[in-house]
């Protein structure tokens, strides 16, 4: 990817200055103006969105609001089957056929900032940006539409609204189900970057997020007394020892080129001090950058729970839910987005975005058809404090919202024209 700077802000990972792109170059037929003068209807469906956060498969009111914004606009959006997703496409039957992706869900979190678009959903927050894909998702809708009225889309391209992306199972295969990537040549979508200022984003050619999957083990015994532990089974000490024990064993069977990472998130076990409990769990992630070690270590880690196990009289169920393979950009597909924020933004803030372990269901769709995701900075310039996805209270400084729709609406009629992408169609 190409960057005029040394270093990205706000300390994220280096990159090296590669050759430099064109300056900010316009969208044509007036789509800057149209733009500027729709940014404050879009800040207040972030905010509307925002404030009425949904959970994985409960999306209705979200892909209401999309469906009636994208009919307002003159489109047929299409609900999926479960009516909480909307596909929807733009433009002349003919021609090549591209997609973009937005998610709709939120995530179980407290809403803890001071802002008059709070969650107004108890326990329920837009701590990931999914409410910023979203609403930039419908700018591009609005600018491509303009041009597709004036006969000035060459293509057609098809906007969807994805629900469940935070859920293992998620949604995408819902999608791909319902014959959303029929006919696509390619795929591309943002995804929020607090690592980032607002006005730049960061793009990466091959491996972005890392396979994730969910292990739970649940133990059993008779219980007993903590002063007679040699009369039952001591899940407690058990669970210590699975915690501890089963990531090295799976680091020493896993080939060492595929490394694996099992972290715990929770551990539970009895109530009393001086009570040994009758069941307990552990629950934890897995994650590498490897398809391969992806489905690998499931296999091996139902061998290694039996055998470390062995001899404790201790019953065990095991679940490995494979959740999503990893994000791998195509190398085309990412020198497209790439040239196109280039021409939105400017050269010197486009960057090579670092490879993250966190999960991403785009993986799906990328199996399928060429793509790519990118990373869209969203913190305010000069912020000091470290932010994160997944924070109760995470915002945004809602001028990326234009800077989406600008870089999405440059990669539209890049991808359109581009020969390998239009063969494809």
């Amino acid at each position: 990817m190409t960057s005029a700077l040394t270093t990205p802000p706000t300390g994220g990972p280096a990159s090296s200055p590669l050759e430099a792109s064109p300056p900010p170059q316009p969208l044509p037929d007036g789509l800057d103006g149209l733009l500027a003068s729709r940014v404050p209807e879009l800040v207040a469906t972030r905010r509307h969105i925002h404030a009425h956060p949904e959970l994985s498969g409960d999306e209705f009111e979200t892909t209401a609001l999309v469906a009636r914004q994208l009919a307002e606009l003159g489109l047929r959006p299409r609900l999926l089957p479960k009516g909480n997703g909307v596909i929807c496409d733009i433009g002349p039957s003919t021609g090549p056929l591209i997609a973009f992706r937005a998610d709709l869900d939120a995530l179980p979190l407290p809403d803890i900032k001071d802002a008059s678009y709070r969650s107004t959903v108890p326990g329920v927050c837009h701590a990931c940006g999914h409410d910023v894909h979203t609403t930039i998702l419908l700018g591009l809708a609005e600018l491509l539409a303009r041009l597709a009225d004036r006969e000035r889309l060459p293509g057609r391209v098809r906007v969807i609204f994805q629900p469940a992306e935070e859920a293992m199972p998620s949604g995408a295969p819902e999608v791909i189900a319902a014959g959303g990537l029929d006919g696509v040549s390619c795929i591309f979508a943002v995804h929020c970057a607090p690592q980032y200022p607002v006005g730049a984003v960061a793009v990466r050619s091959g491996p972005l997020t890392a396979a994730a999957a969910t292990l739970e083990i649940r133990v059993g015994g008779p219980g007993g007394h903590t002063a007679r532990p040699h009369l039952t089974t001591d899940l407690v000490d058990l669970l210590g020892r699975l915690v501890t024990d089963l990531p090295a064993q799976l680091a020493r069977r896993m080939d060492p080129r595929w490394p694996v990472s099992l972290v715990w998130g929770a551990v539970h076990a009895g109530e009393a001090s001086n009570t040994i409990p009758s069941l307990g769990y552990v629950r934890g992630t897995v994650r590498s950058l490897h398809r391969e070690a992806w489905y690998d270590a499931g296999e091996i880690i139902m061998k290694l729970v039996p055998d470390l196990v062995s001899g404790t009289g201790a019953e065990i169920d095991v679940e490995y839910v494979r959740g999503t393979p990893p994000v791998i950009n195509d190398k085309h597909a990412a020198e497209v987005i790439g040239a196109a924020a280039a021409r939105a933004l400017g050269h010197e803030n486009v960057f090579e975005a670092e490879t993250s372990m966190g999960g991403e269901d785009f993986s799906f769709y990328l199996e399928r058809v060429p793509g790519a995701m990118i990373r869209l900075g969203v913190s305010p310039p000069g912020a000091t404090d470290q932010r994160d996805l997944h924070r109760p209270g995470f915002d945004v400084d809602e001028r990326a919202i234009e800077y989406g729709v600008r870089v999405l609406a440059h990669t539209a009629l890049a991808a359109l024209a581009d020969e390998t992408f239009g063969s494809l169609g």
